[in-house]
Order: structure tokens, then sequence, then C-alpha cells
């Protein structure tokens, strides 16, 4: 065969694969303009589902960020989000005439997203309903990333393929519109295709078991049942929240703020200054004394005297609890880094470029030290303490849909950006953790960072006694559970 038949063929084909698509498109842009003309026909039947639907971006998405939203209709998902910079694009004409009406403060560009998606960086990327309508999945999302930044999250959710008998029998009683074609994929498929296209899957979850508004029945059925086990499988729509995958920090290294939280551990100082190694460009040590009835402060200002080439600083604690001390500490560093060293020094120092590594590496966002991975020295932990931690490592990784083995290691690393973060909308959860590690381990799964654990051996004391009252810090813990359940699972 003469080379000039093969590209006659090869020529053939990719007409034929541009012609497929052109049809395609237009059947596509044709039915979507049909249907914004019958929108409010449609709306006793589809509004509640909608309507939940912005409950759930809107608990996964902060206000004021920058938001993409692919296949946006007429707009009222991207609208509920208040964004600081909102941008729909959708293939229909007609539907974006509608969006541009009901939300004038988003931009609305009328375009096919597997063919054009704006050189423009966002903080999150909707694609609600969308994977299911569009001809190459993997081609559009690979348009996505380069709309995206390290930090980008990718919020989509799909039908589930279980629900295709459902609709149709409700298409055929004229309970909802009929389709065109639709690719019915399930978690495996998109978290397959998201991993193709150069995206990490960090959660995945169902929701929606009754799409249609009943009173009580609607609340126990989405919010509650969905959530729970088998029962998961049963929701309309499947969720996945991905990021790009992970890339180490690009740029000059950078400032590491390491915060210890000090309360009468007086004669655990001068190790600290010792043995904490320098991370980054330059490694700042910020004391933050509470209260203690030894002589702690006094103890950590000698030694600030002895290491004058070290940046280090030194508060007292004004209100009470370590939580309190860790926020006051990260307010007053100045590192792109911020991690947390517990004083008594049962996580040594020398341990922290591992986790410094792991959040440099691009492989975890919040890296979270666990300590019942490898055996414990001898006292380093009561028997009771283990099994409560046990308990609820088990309990917190259901209830934050990510691996959590260890909710009270003291040793945690995050970037100032994600603090800062979590800390605008603290008043989510409110003032209600004493130990600071909760606060910042609901805000990085509610944000979807990807969390990563990070086994560490866990020391006995040297110094002094243990701040955790078992039984009074053990009901705490169970309150931390039911915050969790009614702020974050059951929403």
């Amino acid at each position: 065969m003469t080379t000039t038949v093969v590209d006659n063929e090869r020529a053939q084909r990719e007409e034929a694969h541009r012609n497929a698509a052109a049809q395609y498109r237009e059947a596509r842009q044709r039915y979507w303009d049909e249907f914004a003309e019958q929108l409010d026909h449609w709306d006793w039947i589809r509004g509640y589902y909608q309507e939940r639907l912005s409950q759930v971006y809107k608990h996964l998405i902060p206000p004021k960020m920058r938001v993409l939203e692919l296949g946006c209709g007429q707009g009222d998902l991207i609208g509920a989000l208040e964004p600081a910079r909102g941008l729909g694009i959708d293939l229909s004409e007609k539907m974006i005439a509608r969006a541009r009406s009901r939300h004038p403060q988003v931009e609305f560009v009328q375009a096919d997203v597997q063919e054009w998606l704006p050189a423009e960086k966002f903080d999150f990327i909707i694609l609600s309903d969308l994977v299911n309508d569009v001809r190459d999945v993997q081609r559009t999302l690979e348009l996505v990333s380069q709309c995206t930044l390290p930090s980008t999250r990718i919020v989509m959710n799909a039908y589930s393929r279980l629900w295709q008998g459902p609709r149709w029998a409700a298409e055929m009683m004229g309970a909802a519109k009929l389709q065109l074609d639709q690719n019915w994929l399930t978690r495996q498929d998109l978290a397959n295709l998201l991993y193709l296209s150069g995206f990490e899957t960090i959660r995945t979850f169902s929701e929606i078991m009754w799409p249609v508004r009943t009173p009580w029945l609607d609340t126990f059925f989405n919010r509650y049942l969905v959530k729970l086990g088998l029962f998961s499988w049963m929701g309309l729509t499947n969720f996945l929240v991905a990021r790009p995958q992970p890339k180490r920090w690009i740029g000059p290294p950078p400032v590491v703020s390491v915060v210890v939280p000090a309360r009468n551990e007086a004669g655990n100082v001068r190790r600290i200054f010792e043995e904490t190694p320098d991370m980054g460009i330059e490694t700042e040590l910020i004391f933050v004394e509470g209260h203690s009835s030894d002589n702690t402060f006094e103890a950590i200002a000698n030694e600030m005297r002895n290491w004058p080439n070290r940046r280090v600083k030194l508060f007292r604690q004004t209100g009470k609890g370590k939580g309190d001390a860790v926020r006051l500490g990260f307010a007053n560093a100045s590192g792109d880094v911020l991690m947390i060293l517990d004083a008594d020094l049962t996580v040594p120092p020398e341990d922290l470029p591992r986790f410094f590594d792991a959040w440099y590496s691009g492989k975890g966002e919040f890296v979270n030290g666990v300590r019942l991975v490898y055996p414990m020295e001898d006292e380093s932990m009561r028997f009771f303490n283990f099994l409560g931690n046990k308990f609820f490592s088990l309990a917190f990784s259901w209830l934050l849909s990510q691996s959590v083995k260890d909710t009270l290691c003291g040793t945690k690393v995050l970037s100032r950006r994600d603090y800062e973060m979590i800390a605008a909308n603290r008043s989510y959860f409110g003032d209600f953790d004493p130990f600071g590690d909760f606060d910042l381990l609901f805000g990085a799964a509610k944000y979807s960072l990807k969390i990563v654990d990070l086994p560490v051996r866990y020391r006995e004391r040297t110094y002094g006694t243990t701040n955790i009252q078992r039984w009074t810090h053990g009901w705490l813990l169970l309150q931390m559970v039911a915050t969790a359940m009614r702020r974050i699972k059951f929403v």
C-alpha cells in the first residue's frame, strides 16, 4: 500500500471523527436549547435535586474562591457558591442567556468545553452532571488541567449507573425529560479517567437517595441513610473530589515555622533548641508558654540568649488549652510551612524533616503524625489511652472520608495558605476544640486537603507528666465525634 493511500485513509478517518464529533455536539446543543425553554415546566420535579446539589457543593467549597463551572446550565449552582471570581461555561446559548439574567455577578460564556477552556487558573473547578453527557470525558479533563494550580480542587458529580433503570422508568411515565444517550460511569470509571488525565482522587461519596421533596423523608434518606454502609451504593449521584497529581514544591525553598506549645516543660527546652533541625531556607522556632507552674518561660528566654543566631519567638499564652496556643503561634509565624512540635518530645524533633519532605514533595497537604504503627517504648502510652486512640482513629477515618490513624499526635504540618483558608472559615465549626488537633483535621477534611499519615516512633517522657486527662479528654473526644457527624458527615 502506497504512502499516498495510507495518508488518504488516515485523512478520511480523521474527517469521519470530526463529523461524528460535530453531529454529537449539534445534537446536544439542540437538546439543551430546547430544555432551556422548558426549564420552568420541569422545576417541580428537578428543583429539589438541584437544591440538594447546591447544599453539598456549598459544604465543599468556601465562599470568595475562584470558581469555574463546566456545563453550568442556567448558573444556579455557581451563583449559590458566592465566588470572588465565577466563570460558567455551557454549550447551550439559551442556557447561557438564562444564566446571565439570573446571576449577573458571575461571568458566563457559551462554548464547547471539549474544545476550549480559558487560560486562567481557578481554586475550584466544578463538573456537575456533565461527564454523563460529553463525548470524550478524558479529553475534557485534560483540558481542565490547563486551568489548575497545585492547590486546585476538581469537584464532580455524575449519575450512578444503578439509577439507569429508575431514570428510564421516570422518562416513560413523563416524570423526567427524555435524555439523549448517556455515559453511565461508575466511581471507578471516573477515578480512572481522572488518573489518566493527570489527577489524583482524594475522596468519593454518594448523595441523594430520595430525589423528591418530601417532608422528613428527604432529610432522613439524603442527610443520614445514604451516608451509611451499603446504603451509600443507593445514592442517585456519585461525588468525586480530586487534585492535580502531586508535584514537588516549585520555587525557592520555603521558610518553616515550628510552633511549640509548652506548659510545664522546662526540662525539655534545651533539647528542643539542640535537636530541632534546619529545614527549608530557614527554620524559626515559636514557643507559646501556657501558664506553667515551673519555670518554662524563663528556661526558653535563657536558651534564646544562648542561641543568638536562631530565629526564635516567645509568647505567653493569654487563653487556655493547646488549641489556643497553636492558633497564637500560627498567627505570629512568618513561614510558608507551619509545623507543630509537642514540647514533651515524645515525637523527637529529628523526625520533623520527614514531615517536611512529605509536604515538600507534594505527597501530602496535611501531614499527620501517627504513633500507632511502630512499637512504642514502655510507658509511652497507657493501655486505655492506646485503646481509645485506636477506636477514635477508626471513627474519624469514617467520618472524614480519609485515613486518619491517630487523631491526637501533636506533630502536624500544613502550608500557611491552607491554614489561612481553614482559619477564615473556622466559624463553621465554632470554638469547639481545646486540643487544636481537630480544628485542623476537620478543616483539612472539609476542604478536601490531601491528608497523609506519617508513622513515628513514640517515645517515653523523660521530664514532667502528661497533660492528657484520660477520662475527661475521652469524653471531649466523643463530643468531637458528634461534631464531625453533624458538621462534616451528615450535612
